[in-house]
């Protein structure tokens, strides 16, 4: 039988520098988050959880669970996405709601790579790491233990550099974030990179 592969949806913050919950930005006629549930599905993620905070959103296609501890950081919802996955997830993909560009064929790479043996495995664009971030249930512990804060998978990955495995992803997508109403007006304009393939 095939392991499951889940996916996690952090979008839980308030977009502060941004004016408004990323999670209910439109981004091209579609919500930030239904765009990220969208590319971890397509991507061979099931199911998809989605950490909500700052906001109260109806999400479709995914299992929505909210993080109190919000306004902590990324750790805090990294851990409560983690602790809502099913039993039966042997991986998961995590992704963050504010990076439209990122293509669902990265998720899909990641996934071959851990049936190839990997446990750990980050996409990377121009040689370096970003997300989306599939890590093993055997770590699932370590991650959240390391993760505090502000910071999500980052503190583990570079605990343990012997584990990762980098998966080049340029070809499939652009892993340029929305931080800011500069952000969304230049992400709105620009076009040619994936629509979460």
């Amino acid at each position: 039988m095939r392991a499951l592969s889940a996916g996690l949806l952090l979008a839980a913050g308030s977009g502060s520098r941004l004016g408004t919950p990323k999670a209910l930005v439109d981004f091209r006629g579609e919500r930030l988050v239904d765009r990220g549930v969208r590319l971890l599905r397509e991507g061979g993620c099931h199911p998809v959880v989605v950490v909500l905070g700052a906001a109260t959103v109806q999400v479709r296609a995914a299992v929505a669970v909210r993080n109190p501890d919000w306004r902590s950081g990324m750790g805090s919802s990294l851990r409560t996405g983690l602790e809502a996955l099913p039993a039966d997830a042997e991986r998961v993909v995590v992704a963050l709601v504010d990076q439209p560009f990122i293509g669902s064929e990265a998720v899909g790479r990641l996934i071959l790579a851990a049936r190839d043996g990997a446990s750990v495995a980050v996409a990377t664009y121009g040689g370096r790491r970003r997300n989306p971030v599939l890590i093993a249930r055997e770590h699932f512990g370590e991650v959240a233990r390391l993760a505090v804060g502000d910071v999500g998978a980052r503190p583990f990955l570079r605990a343990h550099p012997e584990l990762v495995v980098e998966v080049p992803c340029d070809d499939v997508g652009d892993p340029a974030d929305i931080d800011t109403p500069a952000d969304l007006s230049a992400s709105r304009a620009r076009g040619g990179l994936p629509q979460a393939q």
